[in-house]
């Protein structure tokens, strides 16, 4: 496998586990939230965002993690040989990203682009709410949109930290 997307709700570990899978395989790792943000969390142009990931996904190696449902999927999974999708209890997912918050307030995350400080601010309330009808509301788009774009791609559904360093400890460098 060379070509990875690693989907799934904010707070699942996706970040985490394109860092161990890249680092295991020997491929390059693509955030889509640091192609995103622009330094100050100011949202870019879809344009201009779209060209940055059809250019990181270019290559033949790589593995991606992040969602960009309406954004992206159309440029990633019909190249991705393997579509990973984590996931994790909503208690686990909104205690992660308070931490994440906490832990990085002031500094920006490895995940991230330069000058994107997590904050408490008017934008982590939505994110909470996305967390908490993640399961209602995006994850019946997410399986129509692989079943539209990448209808032969395996997708592996690994629930939890168990599944996720199993999945990991099987791949072959």
């Amino acid at each position: 496998m060379q070509r990875i997307a690693i989907i799934g709700c904010s707070g699942t570990g996706k970040s985490t586990l394109a860092r161990k899978v890249g680092a295991r395989l020997g491929l390059p790792v693509v955030h889509l939230d640091a192609l995103y943000w622009e330094p100050g969390w100011v949202e870019p142009e879809t344009a201009a965002f779209r060209a940055r990931v059809a250019a990181a996904h270019a290559g033949e190696r790589w593995v991606s993690e992040g969602l960009y449902l309406s954004k992206t999927f159309d440029l990633r999974l019909p190249r991705a040989e393997l579509i990973v999708w984590l996931h994790q209890p909503r208690w686990l997912c909104i205690a992660r990203v308070v931490w994440r918050a906490l832990t990085y307030r002031k500094g920006t995350r490895p995940d991230l682009a330069p000058g994107c400080h997590e904050q408490f601010d008017s934008g982590f309330l939505p994110l909470l709410a996305y967390i908490w009808t993640f399961e209602r509301e995006k994850r019946p788009r997410t399986e129509a949109a692989i079943a539209q774009l990448a209808p032969g791609t395996p997708v592996v559904h690994l629930r939890g930290d168990r599944e996720a360093a199993a999945f990991v400890q099987g791949l072959t460098p």
